[in-house]
Parts: C-alpha cells; structure tokens; sequence
C-alpha cells in the first residue's frame, strides 16, 4: 500500500484540476518504486468547513496524508516523501504563484496488527500491472 488522503478547501476546485492531481500523485508513487501497483489508493475529498490564517474565504489549502504498511527504512519513506512531494509542489505551481494555496504532505506508518486487509485487486490486474 500507500493509502493517499486528499483533504482539500472547495475553493481549490475552481483553480486546480483535483482529478489531475490524484492521477499526478499515483504516478509519483509509482516512479518511486516503493509501493506495489495494487496498493497504491488515492482519494480527494472537499472539506465543507474550515477557517485559514485570517479567514480570508480566498485562501486554499491541499493537505494529503500518505499511509503505510510498516516495514520501510526512514531513509526510503523519506525519499518517497521527497519525490511525491517534489510532484505536488510542481503540479500547484501555477495556482500558488497566481493565489493563496497552503500545501502540506505527511506520510505516516501505520501498526500492521492493528490494520486488517482484504481484497481482490491483484485478481484482476495483469502481470505487468495495467
């Protein structure tokens, strides 16, 4: 796995293609080599209420939160993190130089005994993962 969580102000829509973003991201964590193909879940979802800095409803936020399977070194979750976050920024470029946007990324691991899994995905993948 990683699980990508999206959490984003709705306002952002309008300036930033979300679809993109999270397809952008995948690619991301596939460059890494890191997570298998069939793991790798991205979701975006508008928060409905939020308040930034001074409240001014301008301002924009995308933070993403990356989840995983313990088992990878410091030094590997760290560059993972560096190159996806290296892709966030390039992808938000345009809209954080023309408007107010706070990105923010943070990959987390999570306690495998604690964090049951099933499904069929690989069932339905071919060999090479298309």
């Amino acid at each position: 796995m990683p699980h990508f969580h999206i959490d984003y102000s709705p306002n952002l829509a309008e300036r930033l293609d979300i679809q993109g973003l999270c397809a952008c991201l995948h690619q991301a964590a596939v460059e890494t080599k890191v997570f298998p193909l069939a793991g790798i879940r991205i979701r975006a979802m508008p928060c409905a209420h939020y308040i930034m800095g001074d409240g001014n409803p301008d301002h924009a936020f995308l933070d993403v939160s990356v989840r995983l399977r313990e088992g990878r070194t410091l030094e590997v979750r760290k560059a993972a993190t560096a190159t996806i976050f290296a892709a966030l920024e390039g992808y938000c470029a345009d809209v954080m130089a023309r408007s107010s946007l706070m990105v923010s990324l943070e990959m987390r691991n999570m306690d495998a005994e604690l964090s049951p899994k099933a499904g069929s995905i690989r069932d339905y993948m071919s060999e090479d993962g298309s």
